[in-house]
């Protein structure tokens, strides 16, 4: 289980490109709108397991596993920013450079520890603290345009289901096969 500790400076969809998207032409609706496209972005990043625009996230273990390898919760990783391990008196321990790498480049993003090269945590649980950013890029450009796209129709499904008793719950059709070459799977 990862936890947000900051979450994307900008969102994938401007909220000029969700009012032109759905042609809305006032302002009186610019905080739903807002809201909507924030709710939209995380359930495209919950269907799929990525995040799309840059984040950082933190999550613990309590102990390395046996071969070295741990998934990341989420992908795309960019960058480790810390790895640390509880001594007796529960003090984070930073880890030696490279004793953890980031193997990025695929789905989920694995982080490779040398065993050798770290020590047990001393506490019992979650002694191990990992934080990383993920995400695309900072930019919506950075955002591959099919994921977007699937902002697009969520914000639209979101926006007309907004009073009725509709199932937002499920996702619009179009919106899941643009999702389905992007879902990370766990094994």
């Amino acid at each position: 289980m990862a936890d947000l500790v900051a979450g994307p400076a900008a969102e994938p969809l401007t909220r000029a490109e969700a009012k032109a998207y759905l042609r809305i032409d006032h302002t009186d609706e610019d905080a739903l709108l807002d809201a909507l496209v924030t709710a939209a972005r995380r359930r495209v990043e919950v269907e799929t397991g990525r995040a799309l625009m840059e984040q950082t996230w933190r999550f613990s273990l309590d102990a390395w596993p046996l071969r070295g390898i741990i998934p990341a919760p989420l992908s795309p990783v960019r960058q480790i920013l810390s790895a640390t391990v509880a001594a007796a008196d529960g003090t984070p321990v930073a880890l030696p450079a490279g004793a953890l790498t980031l193997v990025g480049d695929r789905a989920p993003a694995l982080f490779r520890v040398e065993p050798a090269r770290v020590s047990a945590p001393l506490v019992r649980h979650g002694g191990i603290v990992i934080t990383f950013t993920a995400g695309y890029g900072p930019a919506a450009a950075d955002v591959p345009a099919d994921l977007v796209q699937a902002v697009r129709l969520l914000v639209a499904h979101f926006y007309e289901h907004r009073d009725g008793p509709g199932d937002t719950s499920a996702l619009p059709a179009a919106a899941r096969a643009l999702l389905v070459p992007y879902r990370v799977v766990r094994l």
